[in-house]
């Protein structure tokens, strides 16, 4: 199976999962069960590509496991973060902006299907990886690969669990948290998230391609401009006072030291 019809296969699966959940959110009413499933969407997507490309090298087995760790982890996380507390804020206004009688269909596009697309779409790397590796040798490109995914996952990773634990203590109600990985960015998991993306272009790169890359870029992108950050700043300056302090002392992405 070529590249190209490996990949778009890949899009075909993602799209079948996509309509599967959009099927059962409109039986519980419930759009946001789609976040939990972004994560474990790439998962899908690399254990495809990993048996529809030949061999067994080291590299495709580093990219699959990292892989697995990654998404795995950050679905569990979203899954349990999300038990009990209802639809989301931004599915909740899509329901208000189009309507009950419309949204059944609109979620379908706006929500489900794009997210899929996106996720396709970021997923290059993971193929490039496994199909272009053809029994090479790790190289320079894939250390580097091993150790950006290292540091992006412990921003990630730790980020969130630093978070869960101080949103656990009611006492920080309303409190801005500005301590371990949070002291040096204001969104250590939506970097994390980021740099463990630019490992995968990475792993891409040590086959010797080098398009994927724009992947890396488009995930970069979203969580910068459209879903992580910009989106997060804006409801957290309206709602925590102690904010505006914590942004002009700590770096907005990428870690630095806090000013004095």
């Amino acid at each position: 199976m070529g590249y190209l019809e490996l990949y778009f296969s890949g899009l075909l699966i993602v799209i079948f999962a996509m309509t599967f959940l959009w099927i059962v959110s409109l039986f519980i009413k419930n759009a946001s069960i789609v976040d939990p499933f972004w994560g474990f969407g790439f998962v899908i997507a690399g254990v495809f590509f990993f048996y529809k490309t030949d061999g067994l090298e080291i590299r495709k087995l580093i990219v699959l496991t990292l892989l697995i760790i990654w998404g795995l982890r950050l679905s569990i996380y979203l899954g349990w973060r999300n038990l009990g507390i209802g639809e989301d804020f931004r599915y909740q206004q899509f329901r208000k902006d189009f309507g009950e009688k419309r949204y059944w269909w609109i979620s379908f596009f706006q929500v489900f299907l794009l997210q899929g697309v996106l996720l396709w779409l970021i997923s290059a790397p993971l193929l490039s990886a496994q199909f272009y590796s053809g029994g090479s040798e790790l190289n320079f490109f894939d250390y580097a690969a091993i150790i950006i995914w290292i540091i992006g996952f412990s921003f990630e990773a730790g980020g969130d669990f630093q978070l869960a634990k101080f949103k656990s203590d009611p006492k920080n109600k309303g409190k801005v948290l500005n301590t371990g990985f949070w002291k040096y960015t204001r969104h250590p998991n939506y970097f994390g998230d980021a740099a463990v993306w630019w490992a995968f272009g990475l792993f891409s790169v040590a086959t010797g391609s080098y398009l994927p890359l724009l992947s890396s870029l488009l995930m970069t992108l979203l969580i910068v401009k459209v879903s992580g950050v910009s989106l997060l700043e804006k409801s957290l300056k309206n709602t925590k006072p102690q904010y505006k302090d914590y942004v002009e002392k700590t770096p907005s992405f990428f870690p630095w030291f806090p000013k004095k």
